[in-house]
């Protein structure tokens, strides 16, 4: 595994049906082949997830609200 840092954020508008398909394509890779990829310029970065994962919900509710998914080792 490298040590190079590597982050990536992003904020798109998506239908309430949209973002629910993403965060099951994201589980779906979790489950099915332990890792995460992304390509951004022709270059693929994967991020192998271990078999015991730390899983962190926030939920917050008010004049603007927002769930936040947090997974980490």
């Amino acid at each position: 595994m490298s040590d190079e840092l590597f982050e990536h954020k992003t904020k798109t508008e998506l239908s309430r049906e949209e973002a629910a398909q993403r965060l099951r394509d994201l589980a779906d890779a979790i489950a099915r082949h332990n890792e995460v990829s992304y390509v951004e310029n022709n270059k693929t970065v994967r991020v192998d997830i271990p078999p015991t994962v730390q899983l962190k919900v926030e939920i917050e509710r008010g004049e603007e609200s927002e769930i936040e998914i947090e997974i980490s080792w």
